[in-house]
């Protein structure tokens, strides 16, 4: 039975690739309308259960006046019909329906709807551009998607399943209250007016100062993570002081807006007991004056002021309810500035799979600048033959990552094309694009996973064969055999740490080696791929490299010019443009700024013949 409910609402989805709505009412729609059914349920067995509970306070009265009678031998008989009908509303009704509504609730939309929100959430934000990473916080961004899915939920139950009770105890109240005497209607019509009017005044200034309290949470849980992520710098910098008050200065903002949000909790709590104390004190007092006049029976005063009492105790409920409600919504608009963002990077609508044969590069007339007026990339072009290998050189800022990044098509121009094997990369999926190129970067950063997982992201299908050919000429396998984390898994199963901080920069650049060596891509780019590598360990693995780049097109990047020397042709670059090109004697020899780069240098010797 549970699974069943548990199985009503899938946690894994096809995935959408819209763009969630950027306001809060079809941001709602568009993940609630999927399981509708299920709400509808849940809505519909809340309102059942609340008609059951209203008429046990009918049950109260009616049996308040039955007793009134004198006691004799024929009581049970005479009352056996609704004495019975009592029994299974109480006995079998409302236990079945409770049953139903918390399955409901607590199998199929608590696990399922806050988890399917973030699985769907996170799968649309991790498909963002590198840039929308690179300007926020990932603490913040990780923060709003979890709490998004969970403002999600909550919001969304209490508006199904809580709502119906003020209705329907205020609708059935008034209905039973008429019957006895119109009367007593009067508390009860007056307290409805003030509660809306209370909410009406208090509810969107709960919402709003739940939203400004949630953007300054994710500010300083972002600031939070951000230490603990680089905590390296903090402690290799000794500005444990700094750090702190950097920290302790959004937990102070969030301090005082939390106290903001909180004030209006206190007043609206206040506002609806002064109310609530007329409503039970005017009902019961008019239900008295109205029993001694003759007018109602003691059934109907007990009835009356059961049911104001549980008003009483349910408004307050159901405002602090409502008031949930509305932080949640004010978390959700929170979420949504960072979920709701267009992918400034996506494929067409056409876009079709990569298909590389030999492997040949043109960059035609490319001009990329981040978004500003210039400064980065403007009008280049190259040509990288199949099979050609080419060193990218020039002084930092010169605009070699950004060639690579816009290849990999992290970026998309703001001109010109980048063609691979005649196809325009932007024509084509990013999946199958990057699938064919393997990169090596100077940064190397890896999945706080095993060493195996590391591995395998380069080609998951991989046999332990290949990965430990792959790891052997990486010269990475003595370092693995030795390796254990915390809880005491070994070698290729050790976890690496997150960003792999538990292993040195050399390390981390070897398994990042190997894990190309893996891909086998037919397209190969090495940004200062072996900058981390002592001397020793560069001369050893330098064969292996040749290996892996024969037979690929390969494009590299080195500040230390002696490393790409040996490259069939050098491309210069200045301010994001070619200013020379050729081998490396060719260069020396004409003088310029490659002749520069090179003098500056020490120990930068290349032999003649080699050259």
């Amino acid at each position: 039975m549970f699974r069943w409910f548990e199985s009503l609402i899938p946690v894994f989805p096809p995935t959408d690739a819209r763009m969630p709505p950027r306001r809060v009412l079809p941001f709602y729609i568009h993940y609630l309308r999927p399981v509708w059914p299920v709400l509808l349920a849940t809505l519909i067995a809340g309102l059942l259960l609340a008609l059951v509970e209203v008429a046990m306070f009918d049950f109260l009265g009616r049996i308040v006046d039955m007793v009134s009678e004198q006691p004799d031998a024929g009581f049970f008989a005479r009352h056996a019909d609704t004495l019975l009908w009592m029994a299974a509303i109480t006995l079998v009704a409302r236990p079945v329906l409770v049953g139903l509504h918390n399955l409901l609730v607590n199998q199929a939309i608590v696990p399922g709807l806050s988890n399917r929100s973030r699985w769907l959430m996170h799968n649309y934000v991790v498909r963002q551009s590198l840039s929308f990473f690179q300007n926020d916080f990932a603490g913040s961004m990780a923060n709003r998607v979890m709490q998004t899915g969970t403002s999600l939920r909550e919001s969304a139950v209490q508006m199904v399943d809580s709502l119906w009770y003020i209705v329907v105890y205020t609708g059935t109240a008034l209905y039973l209250f008429a019957q006895a005497d119109w009367r007593l209607m009067i508390p009860l019509v007056l307290w409805l007016g003030a509660y809306v009017a209370i909410m009406v005044y208090f509810v969107p200034r709960a919402k709003q100062r739940a939203w400004i309290a949630s953007e300054a949470r994710s500010k300083a849980m972002g600031r939070i993570v951000d230490g603990y992520t680089n905590i390296p710098t903090l402690k290799l910098f000794a500005h444990g002081g700094r750090e702190q008050a950097y920290v302790a200065e959004a937990i102070e903002e969030l301090a005082v807006k939390h106290r903001r949000q909180t004030r209006i909790t206190t007043s609206l709590d206040l506002t609806i007991s002064i109310v609530n104390g007329f409503l039970i004190a005017g009902t019961c007092g008019l239900a008295l004056w109205l029993w001694s006049h003759g007018n109602i029976t003691v059934g109907s005063i007990t009835l009356a002021t059961g049911l104001v009492i549980r008003i009483h105790n349910m408004s307050g409920w159901i405002m602090w309810t409502i008031n949930g409600i509305f932080e949640d919504i004010g978390t959700v608009q929170d979420g949504i500035t960072t979920i709701s963002q267009p992918l400034s990077v996506q494929d067409r609508v056409d876009a079709v799979p990569l298909v590389v044969g030999e492997g040949g590069v043109q960059f035609d007339d490319i001009h990329f600048h981040y978004g500003k007026k210039g400064g980065v990339i403007a009008g280049l072009d190259l040509v990288v033959k199949p099979g050609e290998k080419i060193g990218l050189v020039g002084p930092s800022g010169a605009g070699k990552s950004t060639l690579v990044n816009v290849l990999l098509r992290l970026y998309d121009l703001e001109s010109g094309q980048i063609r691979i094997d005649g196809q325009d990369i932007a024509a084509v999926t990013q999946e199958s694009l990057r699938r064919q190129i393997g990169v090596v970067t100077q940064d190397t950063s890896l999945l706080h996973r095993s060493i195996r997982d590391n591995l395998l992201y380069g080609r998951p299908d991989a046999t332990e064969e290949q990965l430990h050919a792959a790891v052997a000429k990486a010269r990475a396998a003595s370092f693995i055999e030795t390796l254990r984390d915390g809880e005491g898994r070994q070698g290729y199963d050790a976890h690496v740490g997150e960003r792999g901080v538990k292993l040195s920069g050399g390390q981390r650049q070897r398994i990042a080696i190997a894990r190309v060596l893996l891909k086998d891509a037919p397209i190969l780019v090495l940004d200062e791929a072996t900058s981390a590598l002592d001397s020793e360990v560069e001369a050893a693995i330098q064969e292996n490299l040749d290996e892996l780049m024969a037979g690929k097109t390969v494009i590299a990047i080195a500040h230390r010019l002696s490393t790409i020397a040996r490259m069939d042709r050098l491309v210069v670059m200045d301010q994001g443009r070619i200013v020379e090109t050729g081998t490396h004697a060719e260069l020396v020899a004409a003088g310029g700024l490659y002749a520069r780069l090179w003098a500056r240098q020490t120990g930068g010797f290349v032999a003649a013949d080699e050259a």
